[in-house]
Protein backbone atom coordinates (compact mmCIF):
# COMPACT_ATOMS: atom_id res chain seq x y z
CA UNK A 1 0.00 0.00 0.00
CA UNK A 2 1.50 3.41 -0.99
CA UNK A 3 2.74 5.55 1.87
CA UNK A 4 0.16 8.28 1.20
CA UNK A 5 -2.56 5.95 2.49
CA UNK A 6 -4.54 6.10 4.63
CA UNK A 7 -5.90 9.42 3.40
CA UNK A 8 -7.95 11.45 5.83
CA UNK A 9 -11.14 12.66 4.11
CA UNK A 10 -13.35 15.57 5.09
CA UNK A 11 -16.71 15.00 3.39
CA UNK A 12 -18.93 18.05 2.99
CA UNK A 13 -22.45 16.99 2.07
CA UNK A 14 -22.23 13.44 3.36
CA UNK A 15 -25.97 12.67 3.31
CA UNK A 16 -26.61 13.51 -0.35
CA UNK A 17 -26.24 11.30 -3.41
CA UNK A 18 -22.51 11.94 -3.91
CA UNK A 19 -21.80 11.90 -0.18
CA UNK A 20 -23.44 8.54 0.49
CA UNK A 21 -21.69 7.01 -2.54
CA UNK A 22 -18.37 8.43 -1.34
CA UNK A 23 -18.89 6.69 1.98
CA UNK A 24 -19.65 3.48 0.07
CA UNK A 25 -16.25 3.89 -1.62
CA UNK A 26 -14.50 4.54 1.70
CA UNK A 27 -16.28 1.55 3.26
CA UNK A 28 -15.12 -0.68 0.40
CA UNK A 29 -11.46 0.37 0.76
CA UNK A 30 -10.53 -0.54 4.36
CA UNK A 31 -7.18 0.85 5.41
CA UNK A 32 -6.97 3.34 2.54
CA UNK A 33 -9.25 6.09 3.86
CA UNK A 34 -10.41 7.47 7.19
CA UNK A 35 -13.12 10.07 7.75
CA UNK A 36 -11.96 13.29 9.43
CA UNK A 37 -15.25 15.20 9.30
CA UNK A 38 -18.79 14.95 7.95
CA UNK A 39 -21.40 17.59 7.22
CA UNK A 40 -25.06 17.71 6.23
CA UNK A 41 -27.48 20.56 5.74
CA UNK A 42 -30.63 19.10 7.33
CA UNK A 43 -30.62 15.28 7.33
CA UNK A 44 -29.67 14.97 10.98
CA UNK A 45 -30.76 11.34 11.36
CA UNK A 46 -28.52 10.05 8.56
CA UNK A 47 -25.63 12.27 9.68
CA UNK A 48 -25.80 10.71 13.15
CA UNK A 49 -25.81 7.19 11.65
CA UNK A 50 -22.75 8.04 9.54
CA UNK A 51 -20.96 9.58 12.51
CA UNK A 52 -21.55 6.48 14.60
CA UNK A 53 -20.10 4.27 11.87
CA UNK A 54 -17.11 6.36 10.79
CA UNK A 55 -16.40 8.17 14.09
CA UNK A 56 -15.02 11.43 12.66
CA UNK A 57 -13.39 14.14 14.74
CA UNK A 58 -16.19 16.55 13.81
CA UNK A 59 -19.67 16.70 12.33
CA UNK A 60 -21.47 19.82 11.17
CA UNK A 61 -25.23 20.17 10.78
CA UNK A 62 -26.00 23.19 8.62
CA UNK A 63 -29.52 23.64 10.01
CA UNK A 64 -28.78 25.13 13.43
CA UNK A 65 -32.22 24.17 14.74
CA UNK A 66 -31.09 20.52 14.64
CA UNK A 67 -27.85 21.05 16.55
CA UNK A 68 -29.15 19.96 19.97
CA UNK A 69 -30.67 16.77 18.54
CA UNK A 70 -27.42 15.80 16.83
CA UNK A 71 -25.36 16.68 19.90
CA UNK A 72 -27.61 14.59 22.14
CA UNK A 73 -27.53 11.64 19.76
CA UNK A 74 -23.72 11.66 19.75
CA UNK A 75 -23.27 12.40 23.46
CA UNK A 76 -21.78 8.95 24.04
CA UNK A 77 -19.16 9.58 21.34
CA UNK A 78 -16.91 12.24 22.92
CA UNK A 79 -14.26 12.02 20.19
CA UNK A 80 -16.73 13.58 17.74
CA UNK A 81 -17.24 17.32 18.11
CA UNK A 82 -20.70 18.51 17.02
CA UNK A 83 -20.96 21.90 15.33
CA UNK A 84 -23.63 23.82 13.43
CA UNK A 85 -24.03 26.56 10.84
CA UNK A 86 -22.24 27.91 7.78
CA UNK A 87 -19.30 29.39 9.69
CA UNK A 88 -18.60 26.05 11.39
CA UNK A 89 -18.74 24.32 8.01
CA UNK A 90 -16.07 26.63 6.60
CA UNK A 91 -13.93 26.17 9.72
CA UNK A 92 -14.10 22.37 9.48
CA UNK A 93 -13.10 22.51 5.82
CA UNK A 94 -9.83 24.14 6.80
CA UNK A 95 -8.91 21.97 9.79
CA UNK A 96 -5.41 20.46 9.77
CA UNK A 97 -6.52 16.88 10.47
CA UNK A 98 -7.48 15.99 6.87
CA UNK A 99 -5.62 15.42 3.60
CA UNK A 100 -8.43 15.91 1.08
CA UNK A 101 -11.80 17.67 1.18
CA UNK A 102 -14.59 16.18 -0.92
CA UNK A 103 -17.08 18.96 -1.63
CA UNK A 104 -20.35 17.13 -2.27
CA UNK A 105 -22.63 19.99 -1.26
CA UNK A 106 -25.20 21.28 -3.73
CA UNK A 107 -25.07 24.80 -5.11
CA UNK A 108 -23.48 28.11 -4.15
CA UNK A 109 -23.19 26.95 -0.53
CA UNK A 110 -20.06 25.03 -1.51
CA UNK A 111 -18.04 28.11 -2.48
CA UNK A 112 -16.84 29.50 0.85
CA UNK A 113 -15.93 26.12 2.44
CA UNK A 114 -13.95 25.26 -0.70
CA UNK A 115 -12.08 28.58 -0.53
CA UNK A 116 -11.28 27.93 3.14
CA UNK A 117 -10.03 24.40 2.37
CA UNK A 118 -7.77 25.59 -0.47
CA UNK A 119 -6.31 28.34 1.70
CA UNK A 120 -5.57 25.67 4.32
CA UNK A 121 -3.59 23.71 1.74
CA UNK A 122 -6.08 20.87 1.24
CA UNK A 123 -6.46 18.91 -1.97
CA UNK A 124 -10.02 19.24 -3.26
CA UNK A 125 -12.14 16.44 -4.71
CA UNK A 126 -14.64 18.70 -6.43
CA UNK A 127 -18.21 17.47 -6.82
CA UNK A 128 -19.62 20.96 -6.23
CA UNK A 129 -19.42 22.31 -9.79
CA UNK A 130 -21.01 25.58 -8.74
CA UNK A 131 -17.77 26.59 -7.01
CA UNK A 132 -16.02 26.93 -10.38
CA UNK A 133 -19.11 28.26 -12.14
CA UNK A 134 -19.48 31.10 -9.66
CA UNK A 135 -15.81 31.97 -9.11
CA UNK A 136 -13.65 30.06 -11.57
CA UNK A 137 -10.86 32.63 -11.90
CA UNK A 138 -10.61 33.16 -8.17
CA UNK A 139 -10.58 29.43 -7.40
CA UNK A 140 -7.98 28.52 -10.01
CA UNK A 141 -5.76 31.39 -8.84
CA UNK A 142 -6.03 30.13 -5.24
CA UNK A 143 -5.24 26.55 -6.31
CA UNK A 144 -2.03 27.74 -7.97
CA UNK A 145 -1.14 30.04 -5.07
CA UNK A 146 -1.52 27.30 -2.44
CA UNK A 147 -0.15 24.49 -4.62
CA UNK A 148 -3.07 22.11 -4.06
CA UNK A 149 -4.72 19.62 -6.41
CA UNK A 150 -8.21 20.22 -7.77
CA UNK A 151 -9.49 16.75 -8.64
CA UNK A 152 -12.81 16.59 -10.53
CA UNK A 153 -15.55 14.24 -9.39
CA UNK A 154 -18.22 14.99 -12.03
CA UNK A 155 -18.16 12.00 -14.36
CA UNK A 156 -17.55 14.16 -17.45
CA UNK A 157 -14.68 16.13 -15.94
CA UNK A 158 -13.18 13.02 -14.39
CA UNK A 159 -13.23 11.50 -17.87
CA UNK A 160 -11.35 14.46 -19.35
CA UNK A 161 -8.91 14.45 -16.43
CA UNK A 162 -8.22 10.74 -16.96
CA UNK A 163 -7.71 11.27 -20.71
CA UNK A 164 -5.15 14.00 -19.99
CA UNK A 165 -2.94 11.92 -17.69
CA UNK A 166 0.36 11.51 -19.53
CA UNK A 167 -0.55 14.18 -22.09
CA UNK A 168 0.80 17.19 -20.19
CA UNK A 169 3.02 18.29 -23.11
CA UNK A 170 0.31 17.86 -25.76
CA UNK A 171 -2.00 20.84 -26.31
CA UNK A 172 -5.75 20.23 -26.37
CA UNK A 173 -7.57 21.15 -29.57
CA UNK A 174 -10.99 20.76 -27.96
CA UNK A 175 -12.95 18.76 -25.43
CA UNK A 176 -16.31 17.14 -26.04
CA UNK A 177 -18.63 16.92 -23.05
CA UNK A 178 -21.26 14.23 -23.45
CA UNK A 179 -24.82 14.73 -22.22
CA UNK A 180 -27.49 12.07 -21.82
CA UNK A 181 -30.14 14.52 -23.01
CA UNK A 182 -32.18 13.84 -19.89
CA UNK A 183 -35.78 12.58 -19.76
CA UNK A 184 -37.01 15.06 -22.39
CA UNK A 185 -34.47 14.43 -25.15
CA UNK A 186 -36.05 14.97 -28.56
CA UNK A 187 -38.98 17.05 -27.32
CA UNK A 188 -39.71 20.39 -28.92
CA UNK A 189 -40.04 23.59 -26.94
CA UNK A 190 -43.83 23.39 -27.26
CA UNK A 191 -43.78 19.84 -25.88
CA UNK A 192 -41.80 21.00 -22.85
CA UNK A 193 -44.36 23.60 -21.80
CA UNK A 194 -46.46 21.23 -19.70
CA UNK A 195 -43.92 18.76 -18.31
CA UNK A 196 -44.29 18.04 -14.61
CA UNK A 197 -41.93 17.86 -11.69
CA UNK A 198 -42.49 14.10 -11.45
CA UNK A 199 -41.52 13.65 -15.11
CA UNK A 200 -38.45 15.86 -14.75
CA UNK A 201 -37.23 13.89 -11.73
CA UNK A 202 -37.06 10.63 -13.72
CA UNK A 203 -33.56 10.66 -15.20
CA UNK A 204 -33.01 7.79 -17.66
CA UNK A 205 -29.45 6.88 -16.60
CA UNK A 206 -28.34 8.49 -13.33
CA UNK A 207 -29.64 8.41 -9.74
CA UNK A 208 -29.02 11.91 -8.37
CA UNK A 209 -30.46 14.45 -5.97
CA UNK A 210 -33.50 16.50 -6.93
CA UNK A 211 -31.72 19.73 -7.86
CA UNK A 212 -29.14 18.19 -10.18
CA UNK A 213 -31.83 15.94 -11.71
CA UNK A 214 -33.92 18.97 -12.66
CA UNK A 215 -30.78 20.69 -13.99
CA UNK A 216 -30.11 17.62 -16.12
CA UNK A 217 -33.67 17.68 -17.48
CA UNK A 218 -33.30 21.35 -18.48
CA UNK A 219 -29.67 20.89 -19.69
CA UNK A 220 -28.57 23.56 -17.21
CA UNK A 221 -26.40 20.90 -15.60
CA UNK A 222 -24.50 20.57 -18.87
CA UNK A 223 -24.22 24.34 -19.10
CA UNK A 224 -22.72 24.49 -15.62
CA UNK A 225 -20.33 21.70 -16.60
CA UNK A 226 -19.22 23.67 -19.67
CA UNK A 227 -18.18 26.58 -17.45
CA UNK A 228 -16.58 24.22 -14.93
CA UNK A 229 -14.54 22.58 -17.69
CA UNK A 230 -13.23 25.95 -18.90
CA UNK A 231 -11.60 26.58 -15.54
CA UNK A 232 -10.57 23.04 -14.67
CA UNK A 233 -8.64 22.57 -17.89
CA UNK A 234 -7.65 26.14 -18.80
CA UNK A 235 -9.67 26.21 -22.02
CA UNK A 236 -10.84 28.94 -24.35
CA UNK A 237 -14.60 29.13 -24.78
CA UNK A 238 -14.46 27.87 -28.36
CA UNK A 239 -12.61 24.71 -27.28
CA UNK A 240 -15.66 23.27 -25.51
CA UNK A 241 -18.33 21.29 -27.37
CA UNK A 242 -21.40 19.41 -26.13
CA UNK A 243 -22.73 16.26 -27.79
CA UNK A 244 -25.81 14.34 -26.68
CA UNK A 245 -24.98 10.68 -26.05
CA UNK A 246 -28.11 8.97 -24.66
CA UNK A 247 -26.41 5.81 -23.40
CA UNK A 248 -24.05 7.68 -21.01
CA UNK A 249 -21.23 5.20 -21.62
CA UNK A 250 -18.67 7.60 -23.13
CA UNK A 251 -18.31 10.09 -20.32
CA UNK A 252 -16.40 12.70 -22.36
CA UNK A 253 -13.61 13.02 -24.92
CA UNK A 254 -10.46 15.04 -25.59
CA UNK A 255 -9.25 15.89 -29.08
CA UNK A 256 -5.57 16.76 -29.46
CA UNK A 257 -3.78 18.87 -32.05
CA UNK A 258 -3.13 15.88 -34.30
CA UNK A 259 -6.86 15.11 -34.46
CA UNK A 260 -6.60 12.05 -32.23
CA UNK A 261 -9.47 11.53 -29.76
CA UNK A 262 -9.24 9.93 -26.33
CA UNK A 263 -12.38 8.92 -24.46
CA UNK A 264 -13.10 7.44 -21.05
CA UNK A 265 -15.87 4.84 -20.98
CA UNK A 266 -17.76 3.02 -18.29
CA UNK A 267 -21.16 2.29 -16.84
CA UNK A 268 -23.02 5.31 -15.41
CA UNK A 269 -21.85 4.88 -11.80
CA UNK A 270 -20.55 7.82 -9.78
CA UNK A 271 -18.53 5.58 -7.49
CA UNK A 272 -15.79 5.25 -10.12
CA UNK A 273 -15.01 9.00 -10.49
CA UNK A 274 -15.36 9.43 -6.72
CA UNK A 275 -12.85 6.65 -6.09
CA UNK A 276 -10.50 7.95 -8.78
CA UNK A 277 -10.42 11.41 -7.18
CA UNK A 278 -9.94 10.11 -3.64
CA UNK A 279 -7.28 7.59 -4.62
CA UNK A 280 -5.45 9.69 -7.22
CA UNK A 281 -2.87 9.07 -8.59
CA UNK A 282 -3.48 5.39 -7.83
CA UNK A 283 -6.24 3.39 -9.52
CA UNK A 284 -7.65 1.25 -6.71
CA UNK A 285 -9.08 -2.22 -7.28
CA UNK A 286 -12.81 -2.61 -6.68
CA UNK A 287 -15.78 -4.85 -7.34
CA UNK A 288 -17.90 -2.34 -9.24
CA UNK A 289 -19.90 -3.76 -12.19
CA UNK A 290 -17.88 -3.94 -15.41
CA UNK A 291 -18.94 -2.57 -18.79
CA UNK A 292 -19.42 -4.93 -21.76
CA UNK A 293 -19.71 -3.66 -25.32
CA UNK A 294 -22.00 -6.60 -26.04
CA UNK A 295 -24.60 -5.09 -23.71
CA UNK A 296 -24.47 -1.82 -25.69
CA UNK A 297 -24.29 -2.74 -29.39
CA UNK A 298 -25.11 0.87 -30.36
CA UNK A 299 -23.63 4.09 -29.03
CA UNK A 300 -25.33 7.11 -30.60
CA UNK A 301 -24.69 10.85 -30.75
CA UNK A 302 -26.66 13.97 -31.69
CA UNK A 303 -26.56 17.73 -31.41
CA UNK A 304 -28.24 19.37 -28.39
CA UNK A 305 -31.33 21.41 -29.24
CA UNK A 306 -30.48 24.88 -27.96
CA UNK A 307 -33.85 26.24 -29.05
CA UNK A 308 -35.82 23.81 -26.91
CA UNK A 309 -33.31 23.77 -24.05
CA UNK A 310 -32.42 27.44 -23.67
CA UNK A 311 -30.51 26.94 -20.43
CA UNK A 312 -27.54 25.47 -22.27
CA UNK A 313 -27.45 28.47 -24.61
CA UNK A 314 -27.70 30.84 -21.63
CA UNK A 315 -24.76 29.10 -19.97
CA UNK A 316 -22.59 29.49 -23.07
CA UNK A 317 -23.61 33.17 -23.20
CA UNK A 318 -22.74 33.71 -19.53
CA UNK A 319 -19.36 32.05 -20.05
CA UNK A 320 -18.72 34.34 -23.01
CA UNK A 321 -19.69 37.42 -21.00
CA UNK A 322 -17.45 36.23 -18.12
CA UNK A 323 -17.01 38.40 -14.99
CA UNK A 324 -19.84 37.77 -12.56
CA UNK A 325 -22.29 36.61 -15.26
CA UNK A 326 -21.83 32.88 -14.46
CA UNK A 327 -22.46 33.70 -10.79
CA UNK A 328 -25.74 35.33 -11.84
CA UNK A 329 -26.62 32.33 -14.00
CA UNK A 330 -26.08 29.95 -11.09
CA UNK A 331 -27.97 31.94 -8.46
CA UNK A 332 -30.95 32.59 -10.73
CA UNK A 333 -31.09 28.92 -11.64
CA UNK A 334 -30.97 27.81 -7.99
CA UNK A 335 -33.95 30.04 -7.19
CA UNK A 336 -35.85 28.91 -10.30
CA UNK A 337 -35.27 25.20 -9.67
CA UNK A 338 -36.36 25.52 -6.04
CA UNK A 339 -39.57 27.21 -7.24
CA UNK A 340 -40.15 24.47 -9.83
CA UNK A 341 -39.72 21.80 -7.15
CA UNK A 342 -42.40 23.63 -5.12
CA UNK A 343 -44.70 23.60 -8.18
CA UNK A 344 -44.63 27.41 -8.27
CA UNK A 345 -43.22 27.83 -11.77
CA UNK A 346 -43.36 25.94 -15.07
CA UNK A 347 -40.47 24.05 -16.64
CA UNK A 348 -39.81 26.60 -19.39
CA UNK A 349 -40.25 29.53 -17.03
CA UNK A 350 -37.05 28.56 -15.23
CA UNK A 351 -35.13 29.78 -18.29
CA UNK A 352 -37.16 33.00 -18.28
CA UNK A 353 -36.02 33.72 -14.72
CA UNK A 354 -32.37 33.06 -15.56
CA UNK A 355 -32.47 35.22 -18.69
CA UNK A 356 -34.13 38.10 -16.84
CA UNK A 357 -31.49 38.04 -14.11
CA UNK A 358 -28.63 37.97 -16.63
CA UNK A 359 -30.03 41.15 -18.17
CA UNK A 360 -30.77 42.98 -14.90
CA UNK A 361 -28.09 42.16 -12.33
CA UNK A 362 -25.17 44.60 -12.11
CA UNK A 363 -22.28 43.37 -14.27
CA UNK A 364 -18.74 43.23 -12.87
CA UNK A 365 -15.84 42.35 -15.15
CA UNK A 366 -13.30 41.49 -12.42
CA UNK A 367 -15.18 40.48 -9.26
CA UNK A 368 -13.60 39.73 -5.89
CA UNK A 369 -14.87 37.09 -3.47
CA UNK A 370 -16.95 39.75 -1.72
CA UNK A 371 -18.38 40.79 -5.09
CA UNK A 372 -19.47 37.22 -5.78
CA UNK A 373 -21.25 37.11 -2.42
CA UNK A 374 -23.07 40.36 -3.20
CA UNK A 375 -23.88 39.26 -6.76
CA UNK A 376 -25.41 36.05 -5.44
CA UNK A 377 -27.61 38.01 -3.02
CA UNK A 378 -28.68 40.57 -5.64
CA UNK A 379 -29.51 37.84 -8.14
CA UNK A 380 -31.64 35.91 -5.68
CA UNK A 381 -33.62 39.06 -4.86
CA UNK A 382 -34.26 39.85 -8.53
CA UNK A 383 -35.13 36.21 -9.26
CA UNK A 384 -37.73 36.23 -6.50
CA UNK A 385 -39.19 39.46 -7.93
CA UNK A 386 -39.40 37.84 -11.34
CA UNK A 387 -41.08 34.73 -9.93
CA UNK A 388 -43.70 36.88 -8.23
CA UNK A 389 -44.64 38.33 -11.64
CA UNK A 390 -44.95 34.98 -13.44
Amino acid sequence: MPSEFPKRVTLLGSTGSIGTQALDVIRSQPGRFTVAALSAQSNAELLVQQAREFRPAAVVIGDESKYEAVKAALASQPETEVLAGAAALADVAGRPDSDIVLTAMVGYAGLLPTVRAIRAGKDIALANKETLVVAGQLITDLVRQHNVRLLPVDSEHSAIFQCLVGEEQNPIEKIILTASGGPFRGRSRAQLADVTKAQALKHPNWDMGAKITIDSASLMNKGLEVIEAKWLFGLRNEQIEVVVHPQSIIHSLVQFEDGSLKAQLGLPDMKLPIQYALGYPQRLPNEFPRFSFLDYPQLTFEQPDLGAFRNLALAFAAMQQAGNAPCVLNAANEVAVAAFLRDEVGFLQMSDVVEECLSRVSYLANPSLDDYVLTDKETRRIAQEQLARL
